[in-house]
């Protein structure tokens, strides 16, 4: 990077929610992140990181996997090494997927939902899905990579009635 401004660097994506109740199935979140290559940031993610995956190169990966959010705090975390990511990719978005096993839910139906996004002791976004009771899935934040200054972020919070596996494929769509 040729300027002094260092953007976002290393960032950790936390996940978490209530469990469900007795006797009702269990309520599985998933984080997810797509990167995306500069000359195509809006179509098809070079990676798709997910539970059971990570980037090739190390850069993403999902450390903490909860299947029914069940402990104290956080349930799900990832770490994006921004900084480390190589030069042919310019975004990354992260969101979140219900998992659909036990029947239909939405954010809506999940009680405590919540994700915060930190840059070591600092958080730069927490969400708490309210905006989206009726969706299945939803992005959350996006990753841009700017040639001066480095990574920045934004909310970009959106609602899909997707299941995991189409979520993927929406996960790059163009938002405004």
């Amino acid at each position: 990077m040729s300027g002094l401004n260092k953007g976002v660097g290393r960032v950790e994506v936390t996940l978490k929610w209530d469990p469900a109740p007795a006797g009702a199935p269990a309520h599985d979140l998933d984080l997810v992140a797509g990167v995306f290559a500069a000359d195509d940031p809006h179509g098809t993610p070079v990676h798709l990181v997910h539970f059971g995956s990570r980037s090739p190169d190390g850069t993403i990966t999902l450390h903490r996997d909860s299947r029914t959010g069940q402990g104290f705090g956080y349930d799900e975390a990832m770490t994006l090494e921004l900084d480390r990511l190589d030069a042919r990719y310019a975004r990354v978005v992260v969101g979140v997927a219900i998992q659909q096993g036990g029947g239909r839910l939405t954010f809506g139906d999940i009680a405590n939902t919540g994700i915060r996004v930190r840059e070591g002791y600092d958080d730069l976004l927490t969400h708490d899905f309210a905006d989206v009771p009726g969706a299945r899935s939803a992005t959350v934040v996006e990753f841009t990579r700017d040639e001066a200054n480095g990574w920045s972020y934004r909310s970009i919070t959106r609602g899909f009635d997707a299941d995991p596996q189409t979520f993927g494929t929406l996960l790059g769509s163009a938002v405004s």
